[in-house]
This record gives C-alpha cells, sequence and structure tokens, in this order.
C-alpha cells in the first residue's frame, strides 16, 4: 500500500470535504421542500408576514405542534340545542 504524501492527503480530505458539504445542502433544501409543502396546506394567505416569521419562531422555541396549533383556523363556535354534523 503507497504511502500518500502530506500534500496528497490535505487534497484527499479537501474532496472528501466537499462532497459532505454538498451532501449537506442537498440534504437541507430537501428538507425545506418538504416543509414548503406543508406549509402550502394551512391557511397561510389570512396572515401578515410577521405573524409567520413569530410562528416559526415559536415553532422553533416550543415545538413544532403549537405553531401548527396557531395556523389552523379556528373551530366554529357550538350552537346550544344542535346537533354536529361529524366531518367526512
Amino acid at each position: 500500500m503507497l504511502r500518500l504524501t502530506a500534500r496528497e492527503r490535505l487534497a484527499e480530505l479537501e474532496t472528501r470535504q466537499r462532497k459532505s458539504s454538498n451532501e449537506i445542502d442537498a440534504a437541507r433544501i430537501s428538507v425545506q421542500l418538504r416543509y414548503a409543502a406543508v406549509v402550502q396546506d394551512l391557511s397561510v394567505e389570512t396572515r401578515t408576514e410577521r405573524e409567520l416569521r413569530e410562528l416559526r419562531q415559536l415553532s422553533i422555541q416550543r415545538g413544532g405542534a403549537a405553531a401548527i396549533a396557531a395556523l389552523k383556523p379556528p373551530l366554529p363556535p357550538k350552537m346550544p340545542g344542535k346537533k354536529s354534523k361529524p366531518p367526512r
């Protein structure tokens, strides 16, 4: 087995580092696209950009469930004496 010179070893390590960096970038983009698809299903058009930024911060601080709950539209109030139909 040939021993690599310091220069060859450095070049090999730099190549591995670039490859790892590219894989990290691809994984980050994949995750961002998945979450962007989730956001498309939410009623964000009724929110301001500031509210969405605050929701993002909330999701980081408190967890995703709290932020998603804040995005969901409120349930209509129940009328006394009327039975509600189960969702289809």
